[in-house]
This record gives C-alpha cells, sequence and structure tokens, in this order.
C-alpha cells in the first residue's frame, strides 16, 4: 500500500514541480508576502508630520517644541503663526498633529500652574490618531519630569507607571509576523491540494488514475501528503525569516509549535482536498481556494480582534482554523506557553482536519466518474 503511496507523491510532486508556474507560485510569491507585509503591515506611526502654533514664545515652549522636534517619530512641516492656518493644514492632510502653545503657557509653569496644551489631531484615521496622540503623550509626560525635577516642585504623590508584557518596545511586527505564518501557510497548502485532484481531471489523466492498482483511500493520501510537506517546509522558511531576519523573539518550544503546524495544516490539506474534488478544471479550484481563503483571513483575528466581531460572527469564527493556529503561533512566539495551554487550541484544529479529510474521501468516491 505504502508503495503505490509514495510512488503517486512521487508523481505529485514531479507535477508540481516541473512546472515553472507551480515553482513560481510555491517560492516568490509566499517571499513577497512576507517582506510586504513584514515592513508594511504595521500600526506603528514612523513619520508624523505635525506643525506648532507658539503664542507663547517663552523657555517652556520652545523647551517641549525641542523635545518634539529631537523624536525620531516626527516629523514637522510647518511653524503656524496664526489659527486660521490650521484647518488647511490639517484638511489637506499636510499635518496629522498641530501642538498650539497658549499665549500663557510658560507663566503657568513658572507661577506651579496646569498650564494647558491644545494637541489638534487628524481624526479620520482613527487608529493612526490614538497612536499619535499616544506618543505626544508620552513626550509631554517625559517633559513635566524635567521640568518638575529641573525647578524642585513637589511631585504628585501618585505617579503611573506602565509595563508592556511579552513586547515591552509595543513593536505592532512582532504581532503581525507570526499570524503571517499561518497566512502564507495557509494559501501554499491550500493551492497545491486545492489543484491536485482539479489538474487530474482537466489534463485527463484523472482515468488513468482510476485503472491503476490504487484505492481511492491510497489516491486521497497520496495527494494530501504533498501538500502537508509542501506547507511544513514553507512554514519552516516563514519561522526562521521571521527569528533571524526580524528579530521576532521565539520563546516557546518548537515541538509545541510544530505540532501547531501540523494540526493546522492537516485542516488545511482536507479543505483543500474538499475543493479539489469538487471542482472540474483548475480554475475553479483557484476560485474555489480563495472563496475560503478570504473569509478565513478575515475572521482569524489576523488584523481585527475576534472579541470586537458580532456575536453571530464569532460564532462562525469557531470553524476557522486560522483562527486557533494565530492563537498558537503568537502565544508560542513572544508568551512562550506550554502544550497543556494551548491545548483548547489544538483539538478543535484536528477535529476540523479529520472531518474535512472525511468530508474529501466522501465526495472523492462519489465524483470519481
Amino acid at each position: 500500500m505504502w508503495q503505490r503511496i509514495v510512488a503517486l507523491m512521487r508523481k505529485e510532486f514531479l507535477a508540481v514541480l516541473k512546472d515553472r508556474r507551480s515553482r513560481f507560485v510555491l517560492i516568490l510569491p509566499p517571499l513577497i508576502q512576507l517582506l510586504v507585509f513584514g515592513y508594511a503591515a504595521t500600526f506603528d506611526l514612523n513619520n508624523v508630520a505635525y506643525a506648532v502654533y507658539d503664542e507663547d514664545k517663552g523657555a517652556a515652549a520652545r523647551q517641549l517644541a525641542a523635545a518634539l522636534r529631537g523624536a525620531d517619530r516626527f516629523r514637522e512641516v510647518a511653524t503656524i503663526t496664526s489659527a486660521g492656518e490650521i484647518a488647511p493644514l490639517v484638511a489637506g492632510r499636510r499635518v496629522m498633529v498641530v501642538v498650539h502653545f497658549g499665549p500663557q503657557f510658560t507663566r503657568h509653569l513658572m507661577l506651579g500652574k496646569p498650564a494647558p496644551l491644545q494637541v489638534i489631531v487628524d481624526g479620520r484615521n482613527s487608529n493612526s490618531a490614538l497612536i499619535a496622540l499616544n506618543y505626544v503623550r508620552r513626550i509631554v509626560n517625559g517633559f513635566n519630569e524635567d521640568w518638575v525635577t529641573a525647578h524642585n516642585l513637589t511631585q504628585p504623590p501618585a505617579r503611573l507607571q506602565t509595563r508592556a508584557w511579552f513586547n515591552p518596545n509595543l513593536e505592532s511586527r512582532w504581532f503581525f509576523i507570526p499570524g503571517l505564518t499561518g497566512v502564507i501557510t495557509l494559501l501554499v497548502a491550500m493551492l497545491v491540494t486545492a489543484l491536485s485532484v482539479a489538474r487530474e481531471r482537466e489534463q485527463g489523466t484523472f482515468d488513468q488514475l482510476l485503472v491503476t492498482p490504487l484505492r481511492p483511500v491510497e489516491i486521497l493520501i497520496g495527494k494530501a501528503l504533498p501538500g502537508f510537506i509542501i506547507g511544513f517546509l514553507e512554514a519552516t522558511v516563514i519561522i526562521l525569516a521571521a527569528t533571524l531576519w526580524f528579530d521576532i523573539p521565539l520563546r516557546g518550544s518548537l515541538v509545541v509549535l510544530y505540532v501547531g503546524v501540523a494540526l493546522f495544516l492537516l485542516s488545511a490539506v482536507g479543505v483543500g482536498l474538499m475543493v479539489s474534488s469538487l471542482a472540474v478544471t483548475q480554475q475553479q479550484g483557484l476560485l474555489g481556494a480563495f472563496l475560503f481563503m478570504v473569509p478565513a483571513i478575515i475572521l482569524s483575528g489576523f488584523a481585527t480582534p475576534i472579541a470586537n466581531m458580532p456575536q453571530v460572527v464569532q460564532w462562525i469564527t469557531l470553524l476557522d482554523p486560522l483562527r486557533y493556529f494565530l492563537v498558537i503561533l503568537r502565544k508560542v512566539f513572544l508568551e512562550g506557553v506550554s502544550f497543556d495551554v494551548l491545548l483548547p487550541q489544538m483539538w478543535p484544529m484536528a477535529v476540523i482536519g479529520v472531518v474535512s479529510l472525511a468530508c474529501a474521501g466522501w465526495l472523492f468516491r462519489h465524483r470519481m466518474y
């Protein structure tokens, strides 16, 4: 039995690797996606355009303006001399932030009184606005501490000190890139398996396959294992790139991580074979794969939290294997959790894999002729 399966696997690998377009799809697009998402898909703001409207002209205003000017993430693009200049700058997207020092800013600080500081933020992109506002708040907090120390003022009795666990520098790349391991692995495994049986039907070799000594279950296994192996290798390449190129910490066990990879690939290959069993042509197989992948990525929590989705949609996400795999990836990479903690994420992927493979086998047998 296994000799026949290995022979079919060898045939499947040759069909994939001998085709120049297939090699291109398996190698270049995943690497491009990794680099594009790794550098472009980020919540961090590294070039915040801002303007200063200084009605005070005092020492304190100059000191805080200098702190803003020296921050790596900020770029001063304009100096405002009247209130009428603010709206055109923000409306025209020339600046994201306007810092306004009132005429009594320095005087109030010298007298030990609170000195209001107005920060105007372009709120059209609410997420970016909140991030930019937090950057400004961090600089102002540093200025306050320096001012209190320099003028021997009594510090407030309670001071808020924050500490970010698992991602101390709050780098959004640490959140995105582990998730890319799941997204790209799903893409590759689905494409390889979804086109497998459809390619045989389209090329007219499916009938030849049926007259061989191979039983349907052996054909199914022989079609599933190449996609599993290719997906496993693709996941390994992405994990190496994440740790060695992007410096993402891998705090957990590789054994736990690869158990998660194996269970995820089991479910992805099962769904891919279901699509392939239904498809008559490779175009139908490709369309079916993307019809599954796009909702799977959206509902997985890759970019938006599942907790923010409507309750009905949250129930639907329970059918998405990528949802569970992303939790495993981020917890192993950033938190270093053990296998028993991740067991509630492991067994649903195993169930999805077994059910999808069983359905693929049933469809395969009933659509053979």
